[in-house]
């Protein structure tokens, strides 16, 4: 193979291959419905011809049909004339025109196939229009359903495989660790001496504000005596569970006989 031959293979290939990419199925399919609808008015023009050249024979005819009955009038009329020259003058014409009407009928008919043979053609190519627009819009539709479903495959992957992906993971196992970190800071915090003492000293806060909510009710005399003597029986009490914790220890400091 020469030279130029490979080159031109090759300037072939590569025009090929951007020729692909560039063709869009969607674009050509409504193009050609479009060359196909723009036949149509061309289509109808010939048909009209044909039509045309059917119907000015027709008129011919019915024309020659009448100048055949006016010329065997006239010869009848010169023969009843004794003008034997001129009824035989009209029956040459007569024979022309008879000659005539048979040939103009003879394209007549055929006029009136070739009539209805162009306007089945022209049916069959609007029916066969009409059908390759329905079946390009579905080529269309399922073009456009294909092109959607490569973004989506394209989006999905890039998510799947891409950069993305390693962003989100490495981001959720930042956040999942500082959780983890707070929770455990939290629970050291709830747990450590300084928060019992906190919860100590929020008790002793609560019943110095219990005592001093009793001290105003006594001073305004809203506790009765009921109240005082709940709080000697209560003191009572407590000294009396004193003594007997003394005795206790003293009992355990003797030593056995």
């Amino acid at each position: 193979m020469g030279l130029w031959e490979r080159i031109k293979r090759i300037f072939r290939a590569k025009t090929g291959a951007a020729l692909d990419k560039m063709e869009d199925p969607e674009l050509i399919l409504q193009q050609a419905i479009r060359d196909m609808r723009e036949r149509i008015p061309e289509l109808n023009n010939s048909v009209a011809q044909v039509m045309a050249t059917e119907k000015l024979l027709a008129k011919q005819k019915e024309n020659l049909e009448k100048q055949i009955v006016e010329l065997d009038s006239k010869i009848k009329a010169a023969i009843k004339m004794g003008r034997d020259d001129i009824a035989t003058a009209y029956i040459g014409q007569l024979q022309q025109a008879q000659i005539d009407l048979q040939r103009t009928t003879i394209q007549l008919e055929n006029a009136q196939a070739a009539s209805q043979q162009a306007l089945k053609m022209r049916d069959n190519y609007v029916l066969n229009l009409k059908k390759r627009t329905a079946e390009a819009m579905q080529l269309i539709s399922a073009a456009k359903q294909a092109k959607l479903q490569e973004q989506l495959a394209q989006t999905m992957e890039t998510f799947n495989i891409g950069d993305d992906a390693s962003t989100f993971n490495e981001m959720r196992e930042k956040i999942e660790r500082r959780v983890a970190a707070a929770e455990a800071k939290l629970q050291l915090s709830t747990s450590s001496v300084d928060a019992q003492m906190q919860d100590i000293e929020r008790e002793a806060m609560d019943i110095q504000l219990q005592d001093k909510l009793l001290e105003y009710k006594k001073q305004m005399g809203l506790l009765g005596s009921s109240a005082s003597e709940s709080k000697q029986i209560t003191a009572g009490t407590s000294e009396a569970n004193e003594m007997s914790g003394d005795v206790i220890i003293e009992e355990e400091k003797k030593p056995e006989a």
